[in-house]
């Protein structure tokens, strides 16, 4: 992506780190009408700090086997230095504490990524 543009800063996205197909179009089949969800298994594969500021929030699956989420997290918050939302799906109380200590924001039960996704798509409407 070249330089953002006040119109790509005003579209309504947010950025999915999962491989999981069948939750991508879980997701897309509930996505509220304007909004686009960028798939990724590695943040650090797109095109750096502008592209990523460009999303709204992230959508982060713990339970995936490939991704490393202690990774993407650091990737975003110390690499990046960017501040945007993350939200975690799944993992075990030990994925989401250290998840937690990585600096990711709040964390919800996988059957919740829907609902979870609408409010925060909500939220995020400006």
């Amino acid at each position: 992506m070249a330089q953002p543009t006040v119109a790509s800063r005003l579209e309504r996205r947010f950025l999915l780190v999962s491989s999981d197909a069948a939750l991508a179009q879980e997701l897309e089949a509930e996505l509220p009408e304007r909004w686009q969800i960028t798939r990724t298994t590695d943040p650090a594969s797109l095109d750096g700090f502008a592209e990523i500021l460009q999303h709204r929030f992230m959508l982060l699956d713990l339970d995936d086997p490939d991704i490393d989420a202690l990774d993407v997290i650091d990737t975003v918050r110390r690499e990046l230095v960017l501040n945007i939302a993350i939200f975690c799906i799944g993992g075990d109380a030990a994925q989401r504490d250290a998840a937690r200590l990585a600096r990711a924001d709040r964390f919800f039960e996988r059957a919740a990524a829907v609902t979870v996704m609408r409010q925060f798509c909500e939220q995020y409407d400006w």
